[in-house]
């Protein structure tokens, strides 16, 4: 069982702390190439805390990030974004006043390190525009291309997201709750792209879901979270059957000390 090659993400001992609160709590665990992980866990549980913390929105109290071997722990989340770890958010971050399109296109800009003069840019760039216009449609909104992200609806809102996340072309894409909101007819569309992106086989992606049906048809590994601490670590099958696991969704209750994690094969 002689590692071959480093992680392209782990955490070592991350802890955040908020006043007296321990949101995540000395967190050790390690991502994958290529491969789909699930974060899951009660409400509560440090799920988002712990995304943040691996994307940059939050800088640890202890522990340590790296990337690909190389410590990233203080480097702020744009600079964590230009190495390659891509974020979508529980709550939608667009630019309300510009289109769908041209949304997408500032993250096709940035990716080419294009500048921010956008006229003189897409006037002369119509391969940066066609490469926005097949991320759209990519996640079913070529037909809302010219409408303002203000104006649509919660569920085009996350597509958008996600359409923007995979402008920015990250190694590692990082999804949270990317479902949260939509209507049982939308759900299908994230869902294939999803899939999609981990059938590429180049992409890493972590995944925070509430959606049990969602997990398994996903994750080639769940790892979960309780009170901030990482309580067990595997395959989908033998996670979710995990005494641990049971208690923490399902209010059932083990002996005492018996949960133990689940090693991670």
């Amino acid at each position: 069982m002689a590692a071959t090659r480093a992680p392209v993400l782990s955490s070592t001992g991350l802890s955040i702390q908020f006043g007296g609160h321990v949101a995540v709590n000395a967190v050790t665990t390690q991502f994958d190439a290529g491969t789909l992980t699930a974060i899951v866990g009660p409400n509560g549980a440090g799920k988002t805390t712990y995304f943040n913390l691996l994307s940059g929105q939050l800088h640890a109290s202890a522990g340590s990030v790296h990337f690909k071997g190389e410590d990233i722990t203080r480097l702020s989340a744009p600079q964590r974004t230009s190495k390659g770890i891509g974020r979508a958010f529980q709550l939608t971050n667009l630019f309300p006043k510009l289109s769908v399109l041209e949304n997408v296109r500032l993250a096709v800009q940035s990716r080419h390190s294009a500048g921010f003069n956008m006229l003189s840019v897409w006037r002369s760039r119509r391969d940066l525009i066609d490469q926005a216009a097949h991320y759209v449609a990519q996640v079913g909104l070529a037909a809302r291309a010219g409408d303002l992200a203000a104006k649509l609806p919660h569920g085009d809102k996350r597509k958008l997201e996600v359409a923007i996340l995979m402008a920015l072309e990250p190694e590692i894409l990082m999804f949270d709750e990317p479902t949260a909101g939509m209507s049982v007819d939308e759900v299908p569309v994230i869902l294939e792209l999803i899939g999609r992106l981990k059938t590429q086989g180049d992409k890493t992606i972590l995944l925070v879901e509430h959606k049990m049906d969602v997990i398994h048809s996903l994750a080639d590994r769940i790892i979960v979270l309780h009170n901030g601490r990482l309580v067990a670590d595997g395959l989908p099958a033998e996670v979710m059957a995990s005494p641990i696991v049971q208690e923490a969704y399902l209010g059932k209750r083990s002996a005492p000390r018996a949960a133990k994690a689940v090693a991670h094969a």
